[in-house]
């Protein structure tokens, strides 16, 4: 079953904006951070922003001024405001959860991605 549900992604005209949401299922409990990832043709997947569960924050320099990462704990939602986009953010957009999981019969932090919101700016 589909544990994190993404959207937002779509075509943007360069120094536009678009809204990513992300919402962890309640069977993802221990979480530890969600975030969001991008990955272009060609290029390795990337840390764009993350948000802990105390709400720290962490962004990519690429994107930083740009990009707002926040959280809705009582939705389990995290969400990524970008603004003044640019070619260069042209990605595949991956939600990414971080939480505790028994893995192999032991507790360790586990990856939930989701399955990927198209982002493309065009100039």
């Amino acid at each position: 079953q589909v544990q994190l549900v993404e959207s937002g992604g779509g075509l943007v005209q360069a120094g536009g904006s678009l809204r990513l949401s992300c919402a962890a299922s309640e069977s993802i409990v221990n979480i530890n951070a969600m975030g969001w990832y991008r990955q272009a043709p060609g290029k390795q997947r990337e840390l764009v922003a993350a948000i802990s569960s105390g709400g720290s924050t962490n962004y990519a320099d690429s994107v930083k001024g740009r990009f707002t990462i926040s959280r809705d704990n009582a939705k389990n939602t995290v969400y990524l405001q970008m603004n003044s986009l640019k070619p260069e953010d042209t990605a595949v957009y991956y939600c990414n959860c971080n939480a505790d999981a028994v893995v192999s019969g032991r507790f360790l932090p586990y990856d939930y991605w989701g399955q990927g919101t198209q982002v493309t700016v065009s100039s």
